[in-house]
């Protein structure tokens, strides 16, 4: 009976299966067309699944070893399965083996089950409650299923009463695991994962790589849309990035936004987007809702609009704008989904289109037109900080090999502390280098964070236009914004630089011998690492290393490096003004205060001024090169520059 049934069974769910992928592949194609490698990008997802994927999960060693013993064994036991059973391939040494991997898989969903009996706020409950059972009910049943092709007990043993029973325990983990896998059910992320990985929108992350720049918009094709209005307005590996989501809501745990009490969870946020393509409204999901916005009553579909200002939509245009865009969520993600990038494609069209920029929000944008600063302040007055200090102007140097990027910094007169500091720097190493004065421009980033695609292109190719004018070996600043715009963003357009966080050329300077410091005279220090610096461009270490060479005790966070909590300053969230139950600043100077540091040494002049804004007793902010400028030791160091990263100066454009 069982030679009859199971092969029924296993080609039955497998047919369905194709028919659903079928189904799920031509829902994602509805989205605009995107460029990807389909036979390379195939070849390479075992490598991706197995080392990059693993990579992020392996943080998590419980989870880690469960998906290993859980996934690895339902991979290897429906193959052997197919083979075995569906047609009719019973070799002893086969039968084994689909024993050994469904005792794996056994082993791997008590884990699971375990996981679930008391399982963490963020993790979405529902159909996914109901996965355990299913992962053991195929591992047992295809175990007892197969114990007489591995010739341990007789072929007729148990009759057709256990063979009925087997069947039932067949059907239902075939039909969770194949069929399920490609109609909707839990397992629909193995399927869209293993895709997505494929497929992915930023190969490049893979084998080591970052790719954390956001695309450019062609602005000069008038068919294309500007920004994403719909669901079919994402690109289709989008979509199948979002139908790729695990709900374990690493991500929602990670999100300050979250955190703090405004109205956004990026995991519920993704299966919005998910539940707008295929049609429907959010009353099923699972899991925790948008602060403040109760489950059930927001509905979409794959030609509505996602935010609808003027009534219930999708999605609430708050959502949207909570975010900081501090890549917290993406860091964390074991299916490598991009929620910032989807964020922003939102963002763009309320901004573009709708002229729908909240608070300050088109107000920071029309300073940005008029003024080239986000303040609005009198271009003339850019230099104004520096009046005292002779530097040296692009336009009178010509070639020099540090062009150092100012940033908007200059007209805050607390960030103007942290440049002096900065220029003392680098005239006690004898650097040779020179700012552009009246010519630099904003760099673009909030204007792009914010939406306003036309606006960042227009300032960044003022700026690549002025920069190709002069020579220079690198581009220095102690903006990280700027850092990451520059050095990441401004390639599409044309402009392609070597570019340093000052952090970054400190530490070169210090392990070049071209500054002489003293040992720092206060107490301990913690550092608070960037988003824009930290998990956008991996820089943890030279900060850290600068720290250390100035002597001073440094106390880590327990949110630190990758894992760090944002400042609340990125992304224009300062500007939008989202309210929520708490501040994102408060938070992390609660962090800052449980290590008892006397001092917090930041790099970022945004994090400067968030945490500066927390009321009450507090730590001394100070950013890294006030610090160094504290401990120098002038007239001591030879006068040469350090080493250049390059062997001659090139013209650069």
């Amino acid at each position: 009976m069982l030679n009859t049934l199971l092969p029924i069974l296993l080609f039955a769910a497998l047919a369905l299966a194709v028919i659903g992928a079928g189904k799920r592949f031509l829902m994602w194609r509805r989205g605009r067309p995107a460029q990807v490698d389909w036979l390379g990008g195939l070849l390479a997802m075992p490598r991706r699944y197995m080392v990059d994927l693993h990579h992020v999960v392996a943080r998590d060693k419980y989870i880690a070893n469960t998906h290993v013993a859980t996934a690895g064994g339902f991979v290897l036991a429906a193959v052997l399965a197919i083979l075995v059973h569906g047609f009719g391939l019973h070799s002893r040494l086969l039968g084994f083996a689909l024993l050994a991997a469904t005792a794996l898989m056994f082993v791997g969903a008590l884990f699971v089950a375990k996981r679930r009996l008391d399982p963490p706020s963020r993790l979405s409950k529902g159909p996914w409650m109901r996965l355990p059972k299913s992962l053991l009910m195929f591992a047992a049943s295809f175990f007892i299923a197969t114990l007489p092709v591995a010739g341990i007990v007789s072929a007729d043993s148990g009759g057709w009463v256990l063979a009925l029973l087997l069947s039932v325990g067949v059907a239902w983990g075939v039909s969770e695991l194949f069929f399920g896998m490609t109609w909707g059910g839990p397992m629909k992320h193995a399927f869209a994962g293993a895709l997505h990985l494929a497929w992915h929108r930023r190969a490049e992350r893979f084998a080591g790589g970052r790719s954390t720049g956001l695309k450019a918009l062609d602005l000069d094709n008038r068919n294309a849309p500007l920004g994403v209005e719909k669901p079919t307005d994402f690109t289709w590996n989008q979509l199948l990035g979002f139908d790729a989501c695990v709900q374990c809501g690493k991500c929602e745990a990670a999100c300050p936004a979250y955190a703090a009490g405004q109205p956004l969870n990026p995991k519920k946020l993704i299966q919005d987007m998910v539940v707008g393509l295929a049609g429907g409204t959010d009353a099923k999901f699972a899991g925790s809702p948008y602060p403040g916005k109760p489950i059930g009553e927001h509905s979409g579909g794959p030609h509505l609009p996602i935010v609808n200002l003027n009534g219930k939509a999708l999605v609430d245009a708050e959502t949207l704008w909570s975010c900081t865009t501090c890549r917290a969520c993406v860091e964390e993600c074991p299916m490598m989904i991009e929620h910032v990038d989807a964020i922003v494609d939102m963002r763009r069209h309320l901004t573009l289109e709708k002229g729908a920029t909240p608070n300050k929000g088109a107000e920071v944008l029309d300073n940005l037109i008029a003024t080239d600063n986000p303040g609005g302040f009198a271009p003339g007055g850019r230099l104004n900080w520096a009046a005292d200090l002779n530097l040296a102007l692009m336009s009178d140097k010509q070639s020099v090999e540090v062009l150092f990027w100012v940033g908007d910094g200059a007209f805050d007169m607390r960030n103007q502390r942290t440049l002096r500091a900065f220029v003392k720097v680098l005239k006690a190493a004898n650097v040779d280098f020179a700012v552009l004065g009246l010519e630099e421009r904003d760099s673009g980033d909030v204007a792009r964070r914010l939406g306003d695609e036309a606006t960042f292109q227009l300032l960044a190719k003022r700026n690549i236009a002025t920069l190709a004018q002069y020579q220079f070996r690198t581009i220095v600043t102690c903006d990280p914004h700027s850092f990451h715009v520059l050095k990441n963003e401004y390639g599409e357009l044309g402009g392609h630089y070597q570019v340093l966080h000052h952090s970054t050329y400190m530490e070169q300077l210090i392990s070049a011998q071209k500054l002489t410091l003293g040992r720092h005279k206060g107490g301990s220090v913690t550092y608070h690492d960037p988003c824009y610096l930290g998990r956008y461009n991996g820089e943890y270490e030279a900060p850290r290393a600068v720290l250390k060479a100035i002597g001073i005790e440094v106390r880590e966070m327990e949110r630190s490096a990758f894992r760090s909590r944002c400042c609340g300053g990125g992304g224009g969230a300062p500007i939008t003004d989202i309210p929520g139950k708490q501040r994102i600043p408060d938070m992390r100077m609660a962090d800052i205060k449980e290590t008892a540091a006397e001092v917090v040494a930041v790099g970022c002049p945004q994090c400067t001024a968030m945490l500066e804004g927390v009321v009450g007793q507090r730590p001394e902010v100070k950013d890294i090169a006030e610090l160094v400028a504290d401990v120098l030791i002038e007239g001591v160091v030879e006068a040469k520059p350090p080493v250049p990263a390059k062997p001659e100066l090139a013209e650069v454009h």
